[in-house]
């Protein structure tokens, strides 16, 4: 008789997880989480009759996700799953607005791809994939819980990450560097929720393009790379996240937030952002032989070789 296996709290294991993660920052109150449940089960693995043959898979060192937004209408859950059946890795990071709270608590929307999501991610942490979850804005209820562990993926406030080369990377969401967020978020809210207003407007414009048979193309994301303060904001931020890897001693840094997929140096730092899964469509990997790259994972496919790649050797 199958029984459903039932993992116990808290499960992170010091040796195995040596390296990875960071404790909390200095100055910052470590806040006594809310207790979670003691057990978290999990119904047993069933083989997903959509995932490829093992040499349609492609494997990866490390893999970055951030800003998924799940629980949002813009999220594209299914291009995302179609991502994660065709690619595995050692490491996952999970680079924070991975579940949108913010959107949850106006409306419930969460559609069966945003489970299986959620599912896909749970099932890697239990065949062997460390992953490692770095809390956003928009899920920022889960920093109550960094230091623990939810089915072995290991939450936590900012993590350190060493490439195959040799490189430190510190992993951040990028919203505590963010004045807006910071200081006026009655601003931020508003924004959001302007943002959404352009995603959805997005959505509609994608399926006329897919039912014509062209692939996907971000409205949204063109709209905001014209307009001129946002495209100040973005370089600004970029300047902040790099400056801020330099001063804790890293050789770069890996985040999300502004939902713009970037390699690049800025005075000797090493900028990467894995991007999103509401415009761009794309995740940060590192190679088994230490590359880095951005892919934009635009469409739906069942094979792997129309996917762009970034590429940057550290």
């Amino acid at each position: 008789m199958t029984t459903t296996p039932t993992l116990e709290l808290p499960i992170p294991t010091p040796a195995a997880r040596a390296g990875h993660f960071a404790d909390t920052p200095p100055g910052r109150p470590a806040a006594p989480p809310t207790s979670p449940p003691a057990t978290i089960d999990l119904p047993p693995d069933t083989p997903d009759p959509l995932d490829p043959p093992p040499d349609g898979i492609t494997r990866y060192r490390t893999i970055w996700l951030s800003d998924i937004h799940l629980g949002t209408q813009g999220c594209q859950a299914d291009y995302l799953l179609d991502f994660l059946r065709h690619h595995e890795s050692d490491y996952l990071y999970l680079v924070g607005d991975i579940i949108d709270g913010w959107h949850l608590r106006r409306g419930w929307h969460w559609p069966q791809a945003h489970n299986d999501v959620v599912q896909k991610m749970l099932r890697r942490a239990r065949k062997g994939t460390q992953v490692i979850y770095v809390p956003g804005n928009h899920d920022e209820a889960a920093r109550q819980f960094c230091g623990l562990a939810f089915g072995d993926i290991a939450v936590r406030d900012e993590a350190f990450h060493t490439t195959l080369s040799g490189k430190r990377l510190w992993v951040t969401h990028g919203d505590l560097f963010d004045g807006v967020i910071q200081h006026a978020k009655w601003l931020a809210y508003l924004g959001d929720s302007l943002y959404t207003l352009t995603l959805l407007l997005n959505r509609w414009f994608n399926r006329v393009r897919t039912r014509f048979g062209f692939p996907y193309w971000s409205l949204s994301q063109y709209l905001k790379h014209q307009v001129k303060n946002a495209v100040n904001f973005i370089s600004a931020f970029e300047q902040v996240m790099a400056d801020e890897a330099r001063r804790r001693g890293c050789d770069g840094v890996v985040c999300g937030h502004i939902h713009k997929p970037e390699i690049r140096e800025i005075d000797g730092l090493l900028y990467c952002n894995d991007g999103d899964w509401v415009e761009s469509l794309s995740a940060l990997v590192e190679t088994t032989e230490g590359e880095l790259r951005i892919i934009h994972w635009t469409q739906k496919r069942n094979v792997r070789p129309h996917a762009k790649a970034t590429t940057l050797s550290v």
